[in-house]
């Protein structure tokens, strides 16, 4: 029942991806990824009610199809970050599949009976092809989990050079997405397929809470990035100065220039409060200060040794202490004194407040107040 269960919700979903209006590339891929995973579920349950051997032509066919989920994933999380590979890379990526597929042939060309016989005693005369089948199941899983993993890493560590808030842009979900599917990979070399079915099922109600409630992925499209815009998850505030200073290497921004639009910076932050726009980004600032988005990117991280995202949300906290400081401020809550900084998450504002001050901010203000 469970499986059934399983198997439903996946078509459940792939009908509400294709009922949706302007389909994204990341939607694209995801209907396949939900169709693939209805019917592996569906062979699965097949094979296990012994309704196979009633048609024995589809004996084999469930094979091939493990090594195309850690392929979908990687596709639609390069989607759903905006990163772009051509036809013939994905064709590459490809090609692990279509091989299992090509040393599957000769069971495949076997007569019914000989179908039969074969699975009914463990793959006997293909124990070769189970051998590479489980190699290279596990080695695609594990490995397009952990591409995945860096992929969205990176792509974290850029969103925060352009945007001063990413709550409303964060694509969370995919780094837990990748894990689960790790974790399935995992559960397939120690565990039976009964077990490793069942967290199938399980992973396909995550992907349904999780686009549904998260990023509605099955109702309004993904935000794809484009030049000036991006799409990812934040976790870490550790600034990444050294890796910055490489890539400005070239830049053509000299000593004079730098100093220059750093001090028409700092003239114009506190004189405009503009880090209390809680949708800043770099682009909008730059042409504020009327220069390349590039050359103050790097301003900021030479100067101040942080990049856009947290030195707009440190200007934040600086503004919020300040504010929190003010007695006649004190009949506001420390959330609505947070959101006229900018900040509007209360989990970004406790992380920066606790980065900055080291405490978090209802301890810093009793502080506060009993030191008056």
């Amino acid at each position: 029942m469970f499986f059934i269960l399983g198997i439903c919700i996946a078509f459940f979903l792939e009908f509400l991806l294709l009922m949706k209006k302007n389909k994204s590339g990341a939607d694209k891929v995801l209907a396949v990824w939900l169709l693939l995973m209805a019917i592996h579920q569906a062979l699965f349950y097949h094979q296990i009610t012994e309704r196979t051997f009633e048609i024995p032509h589809l004996l084999g066919a469930l094979m091939p199809l493990p090594i195309l989920h850690g392929v979908l994933l990687y596709f639609y999380v390069l989607e759903a970050t905006g990163k772009k590979i051509t036809t013939k890379i994905r064709l590459l990526h490809l090609i692990p599949s279509f091989t299992l597929i090509l040393l599957l042939i000769p069971f495949l060309i076997l007569p019914p009976e000989q179908k039969i016989y074969v699975f009914k005693n463990d793959g006997i005369g293909f124990e070769w092809y189970l051998l590479i089948h489980q190699i290279s199941m596990i080695i695609s899983g594990i490995g397009y989990t952990i591409w995945t993993l860096l992929l969205i890493r990176n792509h974290q560590k850029n969103i925060q050079s352009k945007f001063s808030n990413t709550d409303k842009k964060e694509l969370q979900w995919l780094r837990y997405l990748s894990v689960g599917l790790g974790l399935i990979w995992v559960v397939a070399i120690f565990f039976d397929e009964h077990v490793i079915f069942s967290g199938v099922a399980i992973f396909v109600l995550f992907i349904g809470f999780f686009g549904i409630n998260q990023l509605n992925i099955f109702t309004t499209p993904i935000i794809e990035p484009d030049k000036k815009n991006e799409v990812t998850t934040t976790k870490s505030i550790q600034s990444s100065t050294d890796s910055e200073k490489m890539r400005y290497a070239k830049s053509g921004l000299n000593d004079q220039m730098a100093d220059q639009i750093y001090a028409k910076l700092n003239e114009l932050m506190p004189q405009n409060h503009l880090y209390k726009q809680d949708n800043l980004t770099l682009s909008e600032l730059a042409k504020q200060l009327n220069v390349h988005p590039n050359h103050l990117s790097q301003v900021i991280n030479e100067k101040e040794e942080k990049n856009f995202y947290n030195y707009i949300n440190s200007l934040r906290i600086k503004e919020f202490i300040r504010l929190a400081s003010q007695q006649e401020n004190e009949k506001f809550t420390l959330m609505s004194l947070a959101q006229d900084c900018g900040f509007n998450s209360k989990s970004t504002f406790n992380k920066h407040f606790k980065a900055y001050t080291q405490k978090t901010p209802s301890e810093f203000v009793r502080e506060q107040n009993t030191a008056v």
